[in-house]
């Protein structure tokens, strides 16, 4: 028993120290302009034409599996589905989570769409919880108005969600569930949702690629993609999987592959050639001590990310000028 609370608190003040390190740093204007011709030249790499046989020219998005399911991750979560509800158990860092990642989606809402109704401000927003495991995160959205639809592909988990709900009236219209993929979803709602959520999600996918061309189809134009996962360096492989895995066991051992981890820079390269704009990316840290979330100038563990579904298609045709500025109004984000 002390040895593990001596284990927390050498990882909780080595994590402090690495953090709070000068890591931030502000991106130069060269380096932003050749971040932008790199999204443009991967947009247009990615997006070929081809004839119709009327004649009619159009955007084929690169050849991917559209399979973003990956069985071995089904069975890890498939152990953990009676699990979800234990504040206590192994999956409480993900409760304490919604101090953070609740307020980022609410605020950045309330930013494109305005309060809609006082104590329900997402009223009349339909948000989409990709591989919502249990509803952690599902039910405080419904609470703020939201009209929610989680979707996992481990029915177990969506039963497990849609029997909490159950306990509480206020859900039982605006807080849906489905066993589904999000492939599957996208069949049948072509830009049908204000916003996406999928937190600690991209992380267990097979492919990114078929992950971010359904999120395109699924959002309305301009709509919000929201994402938090774990960035790929050194201190979070330390911290994500030896750490939290394996000494203080904070998370199921062998939930997390470092090899699937995204960077942040990789993440918003990959998002704007399906489309999309990135607005604001926040570095999270996890207190072991304390059990709480908070935000960090560095993303060098983990991190939240708010991208926005571009209402026109970038143009292939264009010749990318280096003395344009593509970089978006109101973006202001740093990586470490």
């Amino acid at each position: 028993m002390y040895s593990k609370k001596f284990t927390r608190l050498a990882f909780g003040l080595l994590a402090d120290s690495a953090l709070k390190r000068p890591l931030t740093r502000n991106v130069s204007s060269k380096v932003k302009a050749a971040r932008s011709l790199c999204s443009w030249t991967v947009c247009l790499h990615h997006r070929q034409k081809s004839q119709l046989s009327n004649g009619v020219t159009r955007l084929n998005v690169r050849s991917i599996s559209q399979s973003t399911l990956d069985p071995a991750e089904v069975r890890k979560f498939q152990a953990m589905a009676s699990k979800w509800w234990d504040l206590q158990g192994e999956l409480a860092a993900l409760h304490s989570m919604n101090d953070l990642r609740v307020p980022f989606i609410r605020d950045n809402l309330l930013n494109v769409h305005g309060v809609r109704q006082l104590g329900k401000p997402l009223s009349g927003l339909r948000i989409l919880d990709v591989g919502c495991g249990g509803g952690l995160l599902s039910e405080p959205l419904g609470r703020l108005g939201a009209d929610v639809l989680g979707i996992d592909p481990v029915e177990d988990s969506v039963r497990t969600a849609e029997l909490h709900c159950s306990y509480d009236p206020e859900f039982r219209e605006r807080v849906r569930y489905q066993a589904c993929t999000l492939e599957e979803l996208a069949e049948d709602e072509a830009e049908g949702f204000h916003a996406i959520v999928a937190s600690e999600v991209v992380e267990h996918l097979a492919d990114l690629d078929a992950f971010a061309n359904c999120c395109h189809q699924v959002l309305k134009p301009g709509g919000s993609l929201f994402i938090t996962t774990i960035n790929k360096t050194n201190l979070s492989y330390l911290f994500g999987i030896v750490a939290a895995e394996q000494l203080l066991r904070i998370v199921p051992s062998g939930t997390h592959d470092w090899e699937k981890f995204i960077s942040p820079e990789d993440l918003e390269r990959l998002l704007e050639s399906f489309g999309f704009y990135v607005e604001a990316i926040r570095g999270m840290m996890y207190n072991p001590l304390t059990g709480a979330w908070s935000w960090q100038q560095s993303t060098a563990i983990n991190y939240a990310l708010h991208a926005v579904k571009r209402k026109e298609d970038p143009q292939p045709d264009r010749v990318w000028d280096e003395k344009e500025n593509l970089e978006e109004p109101g973006r202001a984000k740093s990586y470490s």
